[in-house]
């Protein structure tokens, strides 16, 4: 590679070197103090980067809270009975003919209030039950019937198996929400209207009568007046969940 030198020729041989000479000196000067501003640069950018870091570790970790996944059943009004049964009721007309048609097995049983205006419930494997969690299962029946917007105090509930629910009467359709029942039924009689409701991972969930929580009977308190006082007593952020699990009509804390 050849390297062009343009010299002056106003200047002598001695002047020209002596000026190639004074260039190359500030050529390093320059390349030196590019050096030491390139040296102070990165220690300024890793003392930035140490403060981001102690920064951010002292500030609290953000929790994101993600919506849990429903399980399939708690689109209708359901309970776990005391050795883990799952009970299962319709919410109106439509929910009590899917819970039967889809839902009611071989092994399960029917459960409905002795009053017109009664949900559908089932209580899943509920022929292997034991009699306490029958029991719960005839009190969640009675719970959500017409009985306690009534403002009784108990009703009677009978449960049967799913070979004698029909949805025919002597040949005929029997209407939206109803079924025909064949057979001997096992009788719960003058089963307390009552439901207690319990906080579980922050929402409210209907527990058995002999469970913790706070216990609801029929009364005179609105929906929203009673559902504020029990968020309160369970610590809750809303009281929109409590309302849906409320039965209609009026109601009291015990």
């Amino acid at each position: 590679m050849l390297l062009k030198i343009e010299l002056n020729p106003r200047l002598s041989a001695r002047e020209n070197v002596a000026r190639y000479y004074n260039e190359a000196k500030e050529f390093k000067r320059k390349r030196e103090r590019i050096k030491t501003a390139m040296t102070e640069l990165k220690a300024r950018v890793a003392a930035l980067e140490k403060a981001s870091v102690q920064e951010a570790a002292k500030k609290p970790a953000v929790r994101v809270k993600t919506a849990r996944e429903k399980q399939w059943f708690e689109k209708f009004r359901w309970l776990n009975t005391s050795n883990g049964f799952l009970a299962l009721a319709g919410r109106d007309a439509k929910q009590n003919e899917l819970l039967v048609a889809k839902h009611l097995e071989d092994g399960d049983l029917f459960f409905h209030a002795d009053v017109h205006g009664a949900p559908a419930t089932i209580l899943k494997k509920g022929q292997d039950a034991p009699e306490e969690d029958l029991r719960e299962c005839a009190e969640f029946a009675a719970a959500y019937s017409s009985a306690w917007k009534a403002g009784h105090g108990a009703a009677d509930v009978y449960c049967v198996k799913p070979d004698q629910v029909s949805k025919y009467s002597h040949g005929e359709y029997v209407a939206k929400g109803g079924f025909m029942i064949r057979g001997e039924r096992k009788w719960f009689r003058g089963v307390a209207l009552k439901l207690r409701i319990a906080a579980e991972e922050g929402r409210p969930v209907v527990k058995p009568s002999s469970a913790a929580g706070v216990q609801v009977l029929p009364g005179s308190g609105k929906k929203a007046v009673v559902a504020e006082a029990v968020k309160k007593r369970l610590g809750l952020t809303s009281s929109d969940e409590v309302i849906s699990l409320l039965p209609n009509g009026d109601s009291e804390i015990a």
